[in-house]
Formats: C-alpha cells, structure tokens, sequence
C-alpha cells in the first residue's frame, strides 16, 4: 500500500501535499518583535525540508504577550514589515504552505531566553508586568501577574484580531491560536491558573468563554479561505487540571464555531507537573480529540521514527504528524522518510542531483 504519511490533505481549501506538519518553535531571536536574517536562514531552510506545512513560531500579538523581549511579534506595521521580506525571500524558491501561530504569553511572559537561564527577568532588566486570568505567578518567585479586567480583556481580543488581520495581509495560508502549553488562553482554560469569581471563570463553560472569544474574533475577519485553527493541551498531567475530558468539550465547542483544525500538544500550565516521556506520548490525547469531534487533528510529541508517524496516520489516531526539535537536528526528515517508505517528496531544483541512485523515485519530477 502507498504510504498514508505522503498522501494529500485538504485544510478546507488549503491543500497539504502531505501529513507533515512542522510545528511552531520560538527562536528567541526577534529584534523588538521584528524578524531578523535568522528567520529568513531558519525558515527559508525548513521551506525546503519536503513537509506539507510550515507553522510559524508563538508570534506575540501585543509586546507585553511576549515569552521573551527576544520573541517574534506582529503587533507593528515594523513587525509587519520585517516579516514580508523574510517571507518574500522564502516564497522565491518554495512554494510550501506557511501558516503562523498567534498567541499570548500571559503570566508566563517576560521571560530570559532558554539557553540564558529562563526565569523571570526584573523589571529594570527588559522585564515587564505581566498579566494573566489571575494573580497567580507561574514561579512561587515571579512576580505575581495582574488579573485582567474587562478592559484587558477587551484590549487583549483586539490585539488577536489586529495581528490576524496582519497576517491575512502578509499572505499566510493558515492561522494557529496557541490555547495550549500554560500561556494565556490556556491559563482560562485551567483551573490551576483561573480562580477568577466572575463569567470568566469557575466551570468549564466560564473558563472556555475568553478563549472561545478570541476564536470568534480571529475567525471573523478572517477569510474563509485561510483555515483557523487552534492548538490545545489535551492534559495538564496535574490532579484537578485541566484535562482530555475538558478538551474534548472544548474542541467541541470549537468545532461548532468553525474551527479547520486541532493541534494537539499538553502540558505547560504548572512547573509541578509529571510527564512520562516516551515516543508518541501525547498520541492518545491526538486519539481522542479526533474520535470524539471528527476535526482534522494534529498529533505531535516525540514522533521522530518514520514507521511511527506513519502508524499514527495509518492507524487514524490524527489526520497530520508535527515535529519540531526532530526536524531541527534533522531538517530533511521528510525527505528520509519518504524514502524509508517508498515515496516521493518535492525537493528544490538545486538540490535535484543530491538524490541517492537506489532512491529513484524519490523526488519528485
């Protein structure tokens, strides 16, 4: 049988030459939230790596939503700029679809960049305010973030619809809501971060409400031509968190509102948590999303074997596979395991002589 991995899927009107998905990874390498000639090197190689689609990282929707004061943003018409020329640039010689995730980091924001160490930065060190469902710090040492009133509320939906509208105009073919690993619109959805008393928080239909919103929002001025989908965590993996159970409702209520699609990750609202790590741990999550809602779903999560991220497809546990740090210490992951499971995968014409002489077939002509 032809590989499943390698077969075409439709994101509505968005055509995927294949299942594979490259996952949004932060670079911490903004300036001011602008891309920056790491961008066009980073992405314009993973344009060429053969995948289906290409998500672009968490990019911030307002300066304080930033992770890091390093983090991509497309609150600026500076922001907006610096992107279409790292996209410009990538477009000339691929013609992979680029979509990008949008988010906000909440109470996690205002962070050092990971290989600096990570915690909190002070106020007088680029650091800022942060801002969350709750005045509940991320650290027991951070400083406690301010719960957001209606006019935060307010300010912070606006944000998601002004970069939507962004990125509508810079060309990119799909958009991701980041709900997912402890940032903000996670941090309603979990009631280890939202113990807010008012229609914003306590049961489930409360805590769903402001991400719910900010979905309805993007999707409105969104065309409908451009899939909007959302990334969740299936999971805090904490006793009275956020769990698959709650998801499922959650992407229920998503599906009702239109969503193209579910990216399916966990984790990140807590530093207690306790994951075990293992090949395709999160899949279940990917598993039960997929039969309970229908919705195109995106498993990810150590899929790094490609006999794996084919059973994972074949078997019907998620319409797509994403990878992220894999295809990082591996960029022509694509290419590797269309040749291991005997198909063909678009390569550039520069690169066309590279392919081996017992892969024939391999790239396409």
């Amino acid at each position: 049988m032809p590989s499943q991995l390698f077969q075409p899927f439709d994101l509505g009107d968005l055509h995927l030459v294949n299942r594979i998905v490259i996952a949004p990874m932060c670079q911490y390498s903004a300036d001011h939230g602008s891309a920056t000639d790491w961008h066009l090197i980073h992405l314009g190689n993973l344009a060429l790596s053969g995948a289906g689609l290409l998500i672009i990282e968490a990019t911030a929707v307002e300066a304080d939503g930033r992770i890091s004061p390093d983090d991509l943003g497309l609150w600026s018409d500076a922001n907006e700029a610096a992107l279409a020329r790292v996209l410009e640039a990538v477009r000339r010689h691929s013609d992979m679809p680029i979509g990008i995730q949008l988010g906000h980091a909440g109470r996690k924001a205002s962070v050092q960049s990971p290989w600096s160490g990570g915690g909190q930065r002070p106020l007088d060190d680029r650091g800022w305010q942060t801002f969350a469902p709750s005045a509940l710090p991320m650290q027991a040492t951070d400083r406690p973030p301010l719960p957001l009133d209606a006019a935060g509320l307010k300010r912070i939906r606006e944000a998601f619809v002004a970069t939507a509208r962004r990125a509508v105009r810079l060309g990119l073919q799909a958009i991701e809501l980041h709900c997912a690993h402890g940032y903000l619109l996670h941090q309603f959805l979990s009631p280890l971060s939202n113990q807010r008393d008012d229609a914003y928080g306590g049961p489930l239909e409360n805590r769903m409400r402001f991400p719910l919103e900010v979905f309805d929002a993007v999707r409105e001025v969104v065309p409908a031509a451009i899939p909007v989908g959302v990334r969740v965590s299936g999971t805090d993996w904490m006793e009275g968190g956020w769990d698959i159970a709650q998801t499922v409702a959650f992407c229920e209520a998503l599906k009702a509102r239109g969503t193209s699609f579910v990216h399916v990750s966990s984790g990140g609202v807590s530093p207690a948590q306790k994951i075990a790590l293992s090949p395709g741990y999160q899949v279940p999550l990917a598993r039960a999303v997929k039969a309970a809602t229908g919705l195109p779903t995106i498993a990810v999560g150590l899929i790094t074997d490609y006999e794996h991220a084919e059973a994972v497809v074949a078997g019907g546990d998620a319409d797509m596979v994403a990878l992220a740090r894999g295809i990082l210490y591996e960029p022509r992951w694509p290419w590797h395991a269309a040749a291991h499971l005997g198909a063909s995968v678009k390569a550039p014409k520069q690169y066309l002589r590279s392919q081996p002489s017992r892969f024939r077939t391999l790239f396409e002509s």
